[in-house]
This record gives C-alpha cells, structure tokens and sequence, in this order.
C-alpha cells in the first residue's frame, strides 16, 4: 500500500494542471511535531511506500527530517518534484536522509514547451540538471510526464530519454480535470484518443528495459489483458483501497484529484479514518454505477473515481474517459503533432 502526502502547498512554479493549485503555503500547513507523527500513524496502519510531493517538497524546510522518520520507521519514501531545486549537494542530502527514488517531471523534448506547461522559463533545463544531479549522487529516479493532446506524440521519445538519462521508470500522468487542469479541457484527450496512447505505451514498455506505466488511466489493465501485455499491477485505480493522499492541512482523500475529505488526522488517528471512513468503505465494496458496474473488468480496472466525480458529482458513476463498450465509430482527439 502507498499514500502520498502533499507536504505543502507551496511552489516555485505554476503548472497549468496542478490539482492543488499550488503558490502559496496553505494556511494550517501540518507542523513538524504534527508530520512526524503523522509519518509514525502512516507506518502503523500497515502502508509500505511514503510520496512526498506538493507542491514542491523542497520548499519544506523540515523534509530531511521527515525522509528519515519514514526511512526509521520502515517506510520507503520517495518525493515527487519538479525536480528544479534539486542540485548535486541537495540529491546528496536526500540520499543521505533516507529517501528511496525521485519521481521528476519532464512534459517534453522541447523546452519552451515544458517552460510554458510549467509556468517559468528556464524549468526544463532545471528539471533535466536535477535529473542529472541525482544520477550523479546514485538517487534513483523516474520520470514523470503529464500528456495532452500537444505532447502526446511524444511520449515514446520521452520514454527513450529517460533509460539514456538512467531513469528507473517513465511514468506518463493523464490528465484529471480538477484544479487548474479544470481549464484545460480542449488540451485533454478524448477517450478513444487516451485508448490509443494507452496501447502505444503497453507496447513501447514491451521495447524498453524500464518501467513505462500509465497513471490514472485505469483502463490499461483492460488493455493489458486484451492485448496479452504481463504486467506486475493487479488494479487500475488503487484509489481508497491501497492508496489515500493527506492534503498539506492533514484533510485525508481517496487519491490526489479526488477532493473528497474521509477525515482530517488533526481530528482522528490516520490509521482509523483508513480503516472505518465510510468513502473507503464504499470505495473497497466496488458497487460502481452506469457501465462501470456492467464492465467484465471491473475488479481489476475500477474506472477512474475521480473523472466520474468531476464529471456527475458521484465518485461511484461511470468512468467518462473510457470508450470500452461504446461503438467504434469515428476517430481518436488524439495528438497535435
């Protein structure tokens, strides 16, 4: 089981799909005494894998203290960043501290594309230079790609660059319209185009020696098993069942774009709103609406929780970026080459 924790909200970038729509500290933000207890509950109630992200962890004056408590108490923690604020003496530090991985964001082969998508000049070139900082130091890292229909022609490339910069993974993030990516919605992929690219990277893992692994899509669980592709996953959407994020203020949710509180841990233990808020429960019974609940793959895909909450206000309804059992007439919105 993982969780993730947005350590804060605050950010020295300003990424146009940003769910949390990072800038400033959030008021409230979790103390050091409150995150390291927090870390303790974390570990108590059973979760193997510790995210820190953001925001961007960096800016947490206390996050090496917070990668050793996990690191002390069995944890493995890893950090999502943007990867611009890390310099060899600062990959050192983590590595020093405890931390397992760094998953870094890369959107493309083009800087200024990247710059733009990101909201800074200049946070390609940084983001390759953490990239290379951490090679350096020996952190394993993967790469983490946001798709829209003006990058998605290059995902396989991305791919490519990332076992020639020594990357574990290539890790490719759809987009979920929450946040700042609410905005976004004419860059996004239609269903059938997300089918397209899911069965390109199912191939292109098939041709590299690293991981490629689509993120919330869960659909390419079907995918896999129709096309014969193994895959070490068991489940698509973990949301609620092996995984949860706690928001920088200790609000606990289901997964990072579903904006749906189980309970704050400022008011109950972590480990009791995982095992008794009624949304997990109702998440784990799997009594899922529309086609979801008719689909023969069900059990190992679970439709994306949080499109259908965006889309109807019911985190239990249909996944609306899934075209599977729909006609197949017409053509994919797919990538703007």
């Amino acid at each position: 089981m993982l969780v993730s924790w947005n350590v804060t909200r605050r950010c020295n970038l300003r990424c146009g799909h940003c769910y949390r729509d990072a800038g400033p500290a959030a008021p409230g933000e979790l103390s050091t005494t409150e995150g390291l207890a927090l870390v303790d509950e974390i570990a108590r109630a059973g979760f193997r894998i510790l995210i820190l992200s953001g925001g961007e962890p960096l800016l947490r004056e206390d996050l090496l203290d917070l990668i050793a408590r996990a690191r002390e108490r069995g944890l493995r923690p890893v950090l999502g960043t943007n990867g611009t604020l890390i310099d060899r003496a600062a990959a050192r530090d983590l590595l020093r501290a405890g931390a397992a991985a760094a998953g870094i964001s890369l959107d493309s082969l083009r800087p200024e594309y990247h710059d733009a998508f990101r909201g800074l000049a200049g946070a390609w070139q940084a983001a390759v230079a953490g990239i290379e900082a951490c090679r350096a130091a020996g952190l394993p890292f993967q790469i983490h790609t946001t798709v829209t229909r003006q990058n998605c022609h290059e995902v396989e490339a991305l791919t490519d660059l990332a076992v020639e910069l020594g990357a574990q993974a290539h890790h490719v993030f759809f987009l979920v319209a929450v946040g700042r990516a609410a905005a976004l919605a004419d860059a996004d992929l239609d269903p059938k185009g997300y089918e397209e690219l899911l069965r390109r990277l199912l191939i292109k893992g098939r041709e590299v020696p690293i991981e490629v692994k689509p993120t919330c899509a869960p659909q390419f669980m079907r995918l896999a098993r129709q096309m014969g592709v193994p895959t070490r996953y068991t489940r698509g959407c973990l949301a609620g069942i092996a995984y949860c994020l706690v928001n920088p203020v200790g609000d606990v949710q289901p997964c990072a774009y579903l904006d749906l509180v189980a309970g704050n841990v400022r008011a109950t233990p972590f480990g009791e709103i995982w095992r008794h808020s009624p949304v997990f429960a109702a998440l784990r019974a799997g009594r899922y609406r529309g086609k979801c609940g008719r689909c023969r793959y069900r059990e190992i895909c679970g439709g994306c929780r949080a499109r259908a909450f965006a889309a109807t206000g019911d985190y239990l309804d249909e996944e609306p970026r899934c075209p599977y059992g729909e006609t197949e007439a017409g053509h994919a919105a797919g990538c703007l080459g």
